[in-house]
């Protein structure tokens, strides 16, 4: 079974780099103890070392954990670097990281009329 992040309450990417060789018990120990963050709800935990083509998902689903791991063949995520905290994504940034996009696109305002 694969994660459907479209189903999935909360999407946190942990910001920064993370050493990928840690399992599941090292990864929560990050998200509960240093962010604090609940891992038994609805939610999933991006994490990226320091190769932007690789990373790993933390997701609880009822029963117990997953840890996914994925390596790109060809192309790379834009990972935000900047600082060490995990910030909520919405689906559209989830689209944006997964098809090698930065979360923070430029969203122009949608035209609402031609004038002729």
């Amino acid at each position: 079974m694969f994660v459907d992040f479209s189903r999935v309450d909360t999407c946190y990417v942990v910001c920064g780099y993370m050493d990928l060789r840690k399992g599941i018990d090292g990864l929560s120990a990050i998200v509960s103890g240093k962010l604090a963050l609940n891992l038994f709800e609805s939610s999933v935990f991006l994490f990226c070392g320091r190769r932007p083509d690789r990373f790993k998902a933390l997701w609880f689903d009822g029963e117990g954990f997953y840890l996914l791991y994925k390596r790109y063949d060809q192309g790379r995520l834009e990972w935000p670097r900047s600082t060490e905290e995990a910030q909520k994504l919405s689906p559209q940034q989830i689209e944006w990281l997964f098809h090698g996009f930065s979360i923070y696109q430029k969203i122009r305002p949608a035209k609402i009329g031609i004038l002729t």
